[in-house]
C-alpha cells in the first residue's frame, strides 16, 4: 500500500498519545498472529507492511490465499513489544476483514463447481475497496471492475433516463475500444435488444435462475451466445447459487462477497520477551 495511506491507517488507530503501549518498556519480544478457526488467510502481505512500518520483522507461515486450519499460527513477529501492541489491532483488523472475504469467496467457488467465474461488485467499503477486491482474488474469484472506468455498465437507471439502444449508440461512440461494455437487463426484450445492438456483457439482474436458462437458450437459438459473456446478478446467495451456476451463464457477481463476509477470529499472542533495551 502506499505509504501515506499506511501511515492514515496507523494514525487512525493511534491517535494522538498511546497510553495503553506506553506502559510497556522497551524490551524485545516475539508474538505470533493464531487463526481460531479454518479460513482461507489473506492479508498476511499488508501484515507485513504494517510490522515493518513498526521497524518489526514479520515472517509468515503461510501464503496469502491458502486454507489454514484452526489453531495455526499464520505469522509470527520479532522486535519492540511496545511496537508490536501499537501495530497488533491494525493487522487482525486488515487479516480478519480479507481473510474473511476470502474464505466466504472460496465457499462460492466451490459451491459453483468450477462451470463460471464468481465475482465480486463495487458493493465495498470506501477507502478500503482495493483490500477487498484482493481479498475476492485471493479466494479464487474475479474483482470485476474496480472503478466506473474500467468498463461501461449500462444500468437500468441509464436506459430509464436514454433508452437502450441510444445507451449503446453512445457507448460505443464514446468509450474507447479498449473496453467492454456491459448491459443490465430484467427481461428477455431486453436481452435481444442489447445482444443484436453490440453489448459485450449481458448481465441478467434479479432473474431467477429458470428465467436466464430459457435466456441463454433463446440467445442460442438466434445464434448470438458465442460472442457474448453473460453474467447473472442480484438475489444470489450461498442456498441458490449453484441453480445459477447451472443456468447457463459464464460470471455470478455476489455483492454478498464484500457486504456480508463474516471477519474471521484471530488474535495475537506474545511468546516470549528476549531481552530489556540497555538504554
Amino acid at each position: 500500500m502506499l505509504t501515506t495511506e499506511l501511515e492514515r491507517f496507523v494514525a487512525e488507530d493511534l491517535g494522538e498519545w498511546d497510553d495503553s503501549s506506553s506502559l510497556i518498556p522497551d524490551i524485545e519480544a516475539q508474538a505470533v498472529v493464531i487463526a481460531k478457526e479454518d479460513c482461507i488467510i489473506s492479508g498476511l502481505a499488508e501484515a507485513r507492511e504494517i510490522f515493518a512500518y513498526f521497524r518489526l520483522t514479520a515472517t509468515p507461515l503461510y501464503d496469502d490465499g491458502e486454507f489454514v486450519p484452526a489453531g495455526a499460527q499464520v505469522i509470527s513477529v520479532r522486535g519492540s513489544a511496545r511496537a508490536i501492541l501499537q501495530s497488533e489491532r491494525l493487522v487482525l483488523n486488515f487479516m480478519a476483514r480479507m481473510s474473511g472475504i476470502s474464505t466466504l469467496t472460496r465457499d462460492c467457488v466451490l459451491l459453483a463447481g468450477g462451470r463460471v467465474r464468481i465475482a465480486a461488485t463495487r458493493k465495498t467499503t470506501p477507502g478500503f475497496r482495493v483490500f477487498e477486491k484482493k481479498a475476492v482474488f485471493l479466494g479464487g474469484g474475479d474483482t470485476h471492475r474496480f472503478n466506473l472506468s474500467d468498463a461501461v455498465l449500462i444500468k437500468d437507471n441509464h436506459i430509464a433516463i436514454l433508452g437502450l439502444e441510444e445507451c449503446l449508440r453512445a457507448a460505443k461512440e464514446r468509450a474507447s475500444f479498449t473496453k467492454k461494455i456491459e448491459v443490465e437487463i430484467e427481461n428477455h426484450g431486453d436481452m435481444i435488444k442489447a445482444a443484436e445492438c453490440g453489448a459485450d456483457i449481458i448481465m441478467f439482474d434479479n432473474m431467477t435462475p429458470e428465467e436466464i436458462s430459457r435466456g441463454v437458450q433463446l440467445l442460442d437459438l438466434m445464434g448470438l451466445r458465442d460472442r457474448l459473456l453473460l453474467e447473472a446478478s442480484g438475489g444470489i446467495t450461498l442456498d441458490n447459487l449453484a441453480e445459477y451456476a447451472a443456468s447457463g451463464v459464464d460470471v455470478i457477481s455476489l455483492g454478498a462477497l464484500t457486504r456480508n463476509a463474516r471477519w474471521i477470529d484471530l488474535s495475537m499472542e506474545i511468546e516470549a520477551e528476549t531481552q530489556q533495551n540497555s538504554n
